[in-house]
């Protein structure tokens, strides 16, 4: 857990973390998190959570206890089920004997240099330098049941990091029904929450609303993160804009069904929460064992939603995503799935990637289609599970394909193309060879239906033996061909279950297939995938260092789907390409400069269409248009994200991004529908330093305070009409 190193006498009270006796100071550059001991309870209760302060507020708090609620005005740091306190518990723990009563009190603390290691959960990481971190012990002396409270503070990033660790120490199990990985109370205000909801095919969408008394909660029970809801909550003050006022936001680093929870008490007190779905927990805690909680990710920022994302977007670049591709450009590619479908074969492909290198693409993907032997996968009814070429299809072996694939010169650059390929394996048809030999390996419940979604069934990752087959066949898969990409694809939600606590052991399974895979594997370029975005959450990007953001290629949606992802994670790790006009989704037409720019607001760009279906002059715009996704995409990969205009707020939806030393910028502005006789509005960039010089694509140079202040006009023609500017600094 790195070395000890307590705070002495005379340290700077602005240090990431100060203990002073009993109350504890957790310290950004500029955010302050403070919570002290109640010396007559031992309960933990909390002072501060915003800007950087030096010491604890003046908020003695004004409404008394009493009789119904004896600690319904206190702000509570880890509020247990029980003794007074009837708001949302953060942690509700059901005994050997039955009752549900707990009461956890302060024990002691300890303060590390660096962080914790938790090896089977993903999890935030930083040397000594750059991560400081808290324990406070708290524990129930009723039933013998102890909890640290883990704090980490990234100071860089105006970030804290707590997860729940719970021990059962005596001699009798106990069933977890509920752990808050993050549970705060902030003082009496009006306040915003915000959610990224969606579905398949429109995920991420930001919603904002009024926090109104009483409870307001949403989460996921699929089993999975999932398209309904992200793992995210976000607070704002009611008047928080874009740019300006308090923003916390609150990432949940897990890939389960989760559930984010909202309380404004009769006092007016707001109470968060965020962490696993309690109705798909109880969790047999043994005496001796141990559940940890997964993360949360805490930011404020002081400078708007705008401001809290781009915390994330740090944070997350630099110290969750393992993958040695998070800070480089990603290859533009030809994705074989909506130019062939399951149509594919040693001919079809060979003659696609032909066509791909001639066009500039670096990297060529094989998805849906290539394998199964006994099941052929023609559609989607077989073949899931049966990780081999299909003989027919592939007569010569997958790796005939791969290696003439990969001797194809790129046109215009020195390099060879690349050769990726798509899997499932969390799933299995009925019709596989696998589920014909091992039937016990997929999710049930008892005499239950075994429902079907898309034709397949739920692999049990909680098995061990489950795992080890999937280790196993990716494993010969990629070590038996020169793949160089992945595309971890998974497309439907758990129905049956044996048990609530196998979904959090699912999870468990699934972090060690990822991480055995990716560690073997650590030059593969590793992309999730779940119906698109599914499963776009902070614990997948421990491992996959971008994720498939939306099944929908439609130009317009995507604007509303990058923007809304982009409140939590940063642009680079999302996965965009060209799909085909007119959309095999929405069935609406848009030009391809239009579908490409959109697309290239992305950390990877690449097309997903058949190029001999387009028009001579399309033909000739993908490589241009390709060498400007290049040009663009190391600024994405690491730059900062400033949203202009928001697609729900007007007709020109607008963002830039800035490379971290500041010397470039490339400017994404869109006309969604044509304005005629109508003035288009002046555009006023954003992130620039004011006294520093620009030179935008056209050659004119202008100060960072004109552009910023003065702005820009862009003459859009027609619907679905768009710009990207390139700015250097002089």
């Amino acid at each position: 857990m790195g070395s000890i190193a307590y705070p002495q006498p005379g340290d700077s009270l602005l240090r990431p973390i100060v203990v002073d006796g009993k109350s504890f100071a957790l310290n950004g550059k500029n955010i302050s998190y403070r919570f002290h001991v109640d010396e007559t309870t031992g309960d933990l209760l909390s002072d501060h959570f915003g800007g950087l302060v030096t010491e604890n507020p003046i908020i003695p708090g004004t409404t008394p206890s009493s009789g119904w609620s004896m600690n319904g005005s206190f702000r509570r740091e880890f509020p247990e089920s029980g003794k007074g306190d009837f708001r949302n518990p953060a942690v509700y723990i059901k005994h050997h004997e039955g009752f549900t009563v707990s009461h956890f009190r302060f024990q002691s603390y300890k303060v590390f240099d660096g962080k914790p290691d938790f090896p089977e959960m993903p999890a935030t990481f930083g040397n000594v330098d750059e991560v400081k971190t808290l324990v406070v012990s708290m524990y129930d002396a009723y039933s013998d049941v102890a909890a640290d409270l883990v704090y980490s503070v990234f100071a860089e990033h105006d970030a804290i990091v707590r997860r729940v660790v719970l021990t059962n120490k005596s001699a009798k199990p106990v069933t977890i029904e509920k752990v808050a990985s993050f549970s705060v109370d902030i003082p009496a205000a009006e306040y915003d929450m915000v959610c990224l909801r969606g579905e398949w095919s429109r995920e991420r969408a930001e919603l904002r609303r009024k926090v109104e008394y009483g409870m307001q909660s949403f989460g996921s029970t699929t089993g999975y993160s999932s398209h309904h809801y992200n793992p995210f909550l976000g607070i704002t003050s009611s008047k928080t804009t874009e740019s300006s006022g308090d923003a916390w936001g609150y990432s949940l680093v897990y890939t389960g069904s989760f559930a984010a929870e909202v309380e404004k008490s009769p006092h007016g007190l707001v109470r968060t929460s965020i962490g696993m779905n309690q109705y798909q927990l109880s969790w047999d805690l043994q005496p001796g064992k141990t559940l940890v909680s997964p993360e949360c990710v805490a930011v404020y920022s002081s400078s708007g939603i705008g401001g809290m994302s781009r915390n994330f977007h740090r944070l997350y670049r630099q110290h969750l995503i393992k993958s040695v591709f998070v800070s480089e450009p990603r290859p533009p590619l030809l994705n074989s799935w909506e130019c062939l479908y399951y149509g594919v074969n040693e001919r079809t492909i060979e003659k696609l990637a032909v066509t791909a290198a001639g066009l500039g693409v670096k990297l060529f993907v094989l998805d849906d289609g290539w394998f199964g032997d006994k099941y052929p996968r023609i559609n989607d009814k077989a073949g899931l599970g049966d990780w081999k070429a299909n003989p027919d299809k592939f007569p010569n072996g997958l790796n005939r394909v791969v290696d003439k694939v990969t001797k194809l010169s790129v046109a215009g650059s020195s390099k060879r193309l690349q050769f990726g390929i798509w899997v499932e394996p969390e799933m299995v048809n009925p019709k596989s060879e696998l589920y014909a030999e091992h039937p016990n390996w997929v999710m049930s419940a008892g005499l239950h239906d075994r429902s079907e979604t898309r034709n397949q069934l739920v692999l049990n990752l909680a098995l061990p033996e489950v795992q080890d087959f999937i280790i196993s066949s990716m494993t010969t898969l990629l070590q038996g061909n020169a793949i160089t990409y992945v595309k971890w694809d998974h497309n439907r939600a758990i129905h049956e279950n044996s048990a609530p606590q196998n979904y959090h052991a699912y999870i468990l399974g699934l972090y060690k297939v990822f991480d055995t895979l990716t560690t073997r594997f650590p030059d593969i370029l590793w992309e999730g995938c779940a119906s698109g975005g599914g499963r776009f959450d902070p614990g997948v990007l421990q491992y996959f260092p971008q994720v498939w953001a939306s099944d929908n290629m439609d130009g317009i949606d995507r604007i509303s789907i990058h923007f809304g992802t982009s409140i939590v994670y940063p642009l680079s790790s999302v996965g965009a390409h060209v799909g085909a006009s007119p959309s095999h989704v929405t069935k609406r037409t848009q030009s391809l400069k239009f579908r490409a720019h959109v697309a290239m607001m992305s950390g990877s760009f690449g097309l997903e269409l058949d190029p001999e279906t387009l028009d001579e002059a399309e033909k000739k715009m993908i490589p241009d248009l390709i060498s400007l996704a290049e040009r663009v995409n190391p600024i994405i990969i690491t730059g900062d994200l400033w949203r202009l205009r928001l697609p729900g707020e007007g007709n020109h939806p607008a963002a830039m991004v800035v490379s971290r030393d500041g010397s470039q910028a490339v400017l994404f502005a869109y006309q969604l529908l044509s304005t005629v006789m109508h003035e288009i509005p002046v555009l006023k960039l954003q992130g620039l330093e004011a006294m520093e010089r620009y030179k935008i694509d056209n050659g004119a140079i202008y100060s960072g305070a004109t552009l910023m202040n003065g702005g820009i006009q862009i003459a859009f023609e027609g619907d679905c009409d768009s710009r990207v500017m390139c700015l250097e600094r002089q």
